[in-house]
């Protein structure tokens, strides 16, 4: 039980009629301005443990306690709440911070007052009930540092009036505007909901105080020009009013970026049906179609809805068995496939010879083939039919001239030294020198009669050069020597045994 000072008899009706049911810090003031009593509440509120702390009178009070306003401006003594009660002044909500004096540390209290009369209805008792709200305006103090320091755009308006009360500097350097053109201006004057893609939503939801879904909209700024955003409200309440924080993010540059990307994708798409040669488009897990071009379709006589979405194994895209299996692997692999022989089949069975190129791209988040091919059909069949030419001039080439020989043979030359040709530094010696001479475009009794070896041995070398080679025709032989630079070589090893041959034979 608190101690307290008697200035009169203290009437037990009345102390009863002022504690009954209050648990708040509770002040007893005299009339003549004597705190008399005061609860343990209401001395914890001031930092003090005794009644006597707070000074004894009201005169002492104010030399002991500074009092402020909320906004941190000092109240004049007068102002005090005692001296305004013992004026005659009462009132049910009065907020103030208090502290000793020369101490930072405050606590806020909020106040009413009370007066007890007498039975002849004269003041007997004058009496502040305090509460502790010190907590509550920490927090909104603590709220108003971190909305005003948050990066987040953010603005809150009033719903009972749809004003805007508050701006963080996020949202002024997002718009432009200035914090003078902002609070105090109603939704209708700035209409943060003006271009929200479910306005009608939102805007139901603001009235009635509900959480406004997140959502683009457009913000029209003071210049005029448009911004894109995204916009969100979450209801709140700011001094015991109900409010909307408006919570924003800048999405322009997302928006460019999105517009940027839509037109690369426009570019590439007219790009890729406008490609002279067949291209396609595949999922690298399991190499399902997606897309293909309008060369694709005229090379093969597929039309588009019918390949899309097929796999490339039904179709034979890539040619046949192990081969192409061989192809994808390397595909996931290096990532790249460059220049690679393949065989395209068409709708109606028939097989074209195509280069194809492929690399992997990214499509709408996922791995995919792009393959461009190109048409070796007319070059393969002009080759066939060269070498085939070639092998029926060769099969005599007894009246043939030597310098036509080499010309023919030189016509795709490459200019590679023979000795970095593996295929024939794998063969024998003596292999070799066969191949020499038939390069030159001797025949087997001319090759006998140089190396001085019988028709039938030339003839088992010539076997072992075809199967070492994968050619079965002589003039093919003659034209891949002749590409890998044989013929010179061929030329001056003759000239030599021609040299060192005994004159009487």
């Amino acid at each position: 039980m608190t101690k307290s000072i008697p200035s009169r008899p203290a009437d037990r009706t009345q102390l009863q009629q002022i504690i009954a049911g209050l648990t708040e810090g509770v002040v007893m003031i005299a009339p003549d301005q004597t705190i008399t009593w005061a609860n343990d509440t209401a001395l914890a509120l001031h930092g003090v443990k005794d009644v006597r702390d707070l000074g004894g009178t009201v005169s002492e009070y104010r030399r002991h306690f500074e009092l402020r306003y909320i906004n941190n401006e000092a109240i004049p003594p007068e102002d005090y709440p005692m001296d305004r009660l013992l004026a005659g002044e009462t009132f049910s909500e009065l907020v103030v911070q208090v502290s000793r004096r020369g101490e930072a540390k405050h606590q806020v209290h909020q106040i009413r007052t009370l007066v007890v009369t007498d039975v002849n209805r004269e003041p007997d008792v004058f009496v502040l009930i305090v509460n502790d709200e010190t907590e509550r305006f920490n927090a909104e103090e603590r709220f108003e540092r971190a909305f005003g320091a948050n990066p987040a755009p953010a603005v809150i308006a009033r719903l009972s009036d749809m004003r805007y009360v508050k701006v963080n500097h996020g949202f002024l350097e997002m718009t432009g505007f200035r914090r003078d053109g902002i609070i105090g201006r109603s939704l209708h004057e700035i209409d943060v909901l003006q271009g929200a893609e479910k306005r009608d939503l939102a805007v139901k939801r603001l009235h009635a105080g509900e959480t406004i879904p997140q959502m683009e909209g457009c913000l029209i700024l003071p210049d005029g020009r448009e911004k894109v955003v995204l916009l969100g409200g979450q209801p709140i309440e700011i001094g015991d009013e109900a409010c909307m924080l408006f919570t924003f993010a800048d999405l322009h540059l997302r928006h460019q970026a999105q517009t940027a990307l839509r037109h690369s994708e426009e570019r590439f798409a007219k790009a890729f049906h406008m490609a002279p040669g067949p291209m396609a488009i595949l999922t690298l897990d399991g190499l399902r179609i997606l897309d293909v071009n309008s060369a694709f379709t005229t090379a093969t006589g597929w039309r588009r809805e019918e390949v899309v979405g097929r796999g490339e194994a039904e179709l034979e895209v890539w040619g046949q068995g192990e081969v192409r299996e061989q192809l994808g692997r390397q595909l996931k692999q290096t990532r790249h496939l460059r220049s690679v022989e393949i065989q395209l089949r068409t709708k109606g069975g028939d097989v074209g010879d195509y280069l194809m190129s492929a690399d992997i791209v990214e499509i709408n988040q996922e791995p995919c083939v792009l393959s461009v091919m190109l048409d070796m059909t007319e070059r393969k069949q002009t080759e066939t039919a060269l070498l085939a030419a070639v092998e029926a001039v060769m099969q005599d080439t007894s009246w043939l001239g030597q310098k036509i020989v080499e010309k023919l043979a030189a016509i795709t030359s490459t200019g590679r030294s023979p000795g970095k040709v593996p295929e024939v530094a794998a063969l024998p010696e003596r292999a070799r020198e066969v191949l020499a001479l038939v390069a030159q475009g001797l025949s087997d009794d001319d090759i006998a009669s140089t190396l001085g070896i019988s028709r039938n041995t030339v003839r088992n070398h010539v076997s072992v050069i075809y199967a070492k080679l994968g050619i079965r025709k002589r003039g093919a032989v003659i034209v891949w020597a002749r590409e890998r630079g044989l013929g010179a070589t061929a030329k001056s090893r003759t000239s030599k045994r021609k040299a060192k041959r005994p004159s009487g034979r």
